[in-house]
């Protein structure tokens, strides 16, 4: 009598397989759900630069007196008009808050920080204003996942 020994995988059992791995795959992806985390990875970047803006305004206001830079616009709300929007350097910066004296020779910050997603051409993306007390706001309008990201001082 001849012995038949039979190694191998059956189709069925390589199939089944296939479809756990898929099944588990699936899951995966949709538990780390990349676009969220993007947006939260963005939306942290735009926390750290609206509070590094904001330091270099009260490093600025500190050398000087107490005096802020005079092309802050007095504004009730941060994200306001168009022209709350901080310009970047060297860009045109027509209508757009020039906050140069922060950048020049890199004593309060080096370079204004931009929107991480570079949405806007001229502007940084971030905004500021001052109230009527003096106090300070910059927040960024282009927050993703609905947060508002806004720091007064």
């Amino acid at each position: 009598m001849q012995v038949r020994n039979n190694r191998g995988f059956t189709l069925l059992e390589i199939l089944l397989v296939v479809a756990a791995i898929a099944i588990l795959a699936g899951i995966v992806i949709v538990a780390i759900n990349p676009g969220r985390q993007i947006g939260k990875t963005n939306n942290a970047q735009r926390n750290s630069d609206v509070t590094t803006i904001l330091n270099a305004v009260s490093q600025y206001a500190i050398d000087n007196s107490g005096s802020l830079p005079s092309s802050i616009p007095t504004s009730a709300d941060c994200p306001g008009v168009a022209t709350n929007e901080v310009c970047k350097t060297g860009g045109d910066c027509a209508n757009l808050v020039d906050l140069s004296v922060l950048t020049t020779s890199s004593i309060y910050i080096p370079s204004l920080p931009t929107d991480p997603t570079g949405a806007s051409t001229n502007g940084a993306g971030y905004h500021i204003a001052k109230d009527a007390n003096g106090r300070v706001t910059v927040c960024a309008p282009d927050a993703e996942q609905s947060e508002t990201i806004s720091v007064t001082r």
